[in-house]
C-alpha cells in the first residue's frame, strides 16, 4: 500500500499465514505476560494482534510504548492456537510474529479521556480534543456510515442523469451560535457580505 503498511489492520486472514506483512495504526493495548508481549494495533478498518517473545532491545522498546501511540510493525503472519482464537475479531485467527517496530508518533502526555471507554467524557472536553474523540469506535462508525450513505445517494443520482453542481459558498453557518465569517465587498464600499448573501453596513 505505502511505506508504512502492506495491509490494513482489518485485512489479514489465515490465507496470509507465513506471509511477511507490515501494518500501522494506534496502539490499543500492550500486554506483558512475562517473556511474551502482545500488541493490539488498531486503525479505521479493524484490529490485529502482534506478538513477540524473549528479551532484547526490541522487547524493551515495545514494553514502553504508551497506548494510543502511532506505530508501524512488520513481521510474519502466524496461525493462532485453537484455544486462543478470538471469534469476535475478523483477524482473530491470526497474529503477527513481530520482527521490527517503528514508532511514528509516541504519546508523551496523559490522555484527557479514554478513547474507547464505556464512560462518556464531557462534551466540552471531547470538542477541545476532537482529534482524539474521532478515534472513538462509535463515532468513527457513524462517520463512515454517513460517508457511505452520501456516496450511495450520489451514485444513484448520477445513474439517473443528474449533474452535481458545487455552488460558490463562502462558508457554512454554524448551528452552535458561532459568529459568521464576514467578507468585504468590492462593489459596495464600507459594507460586508454575510454567508446568507445579505448585505450589511459596517
Amino acid at each position: 500500500m505505502n511505506a508504512y503498511r502492506t495491509h490494513n489492520c482489518g485485512q489479514i486472514r489465515k490465507e496470509d499465514v507465513e506471509s511477511k506483512v507490515k501494518i500501522a495504526g494506534w496502539v490499543q493495548s500492550v500486554r506483558n505476560l512475562g517473556g511474551l508481549i502482545f500488541v493490539l494495533l488498531r486503525d479505521q478498518y479493524g484490529m490485529t494482534q502482534g506478538v513477540i517473545s524473549g528479551t532484547g532491545e526490541l522487547v524493551e522498546k515495545i514494553s514502553h510504548i504508551p497506548h494510543e501511540s502511532v506505530i508501524s510493525m512488520e513481521g510474519i503472519v502466524k496461525l493462532r492456537n485453537e484455544e486462543v482464537i478470538n471469534k469476535n475479531m475478523p483477524t482473530g485467527e491470526v497474529e503477527i510474529q513481530i520482527e521490527s517496530i517503528e514508532i511514528l508518533g509516541k504519546r508523551t502526555k496523559e490522555l484527557p479521556f479514554e478513547i474507547n471507554s464505556e464512560l462518556e467524557a464531557r462534551e466540552d472536553l471531547r470538542l477541545k480534543y476532537r482529534f482524539l474523540d474521532l478515534r472513538n469506535e462509535k463515532l468513527k462508525n457513524n462517520i463512515l456510515l454517513r460517508s457511505k450513505i452520501i456516496q450511495f445517494l450520489r451514485e444513484q443520482m448520477i445513474k439517473r442523469g443528474f449533474t452535481e453542481v458545487q455552488t460558490p459558498i463562502l462558508t457554512s453557518s454554524s448551528p452552535e451560535g458561532a459568529r459568521d465569517y464576514l467578507v468585504p465587498s468590492r462593489v459596495h464600499p464600507r459594507e460586508v457580505l454575510c454567508p446568507s448573501t445579505s448585505t450589511s453596513t459596517i
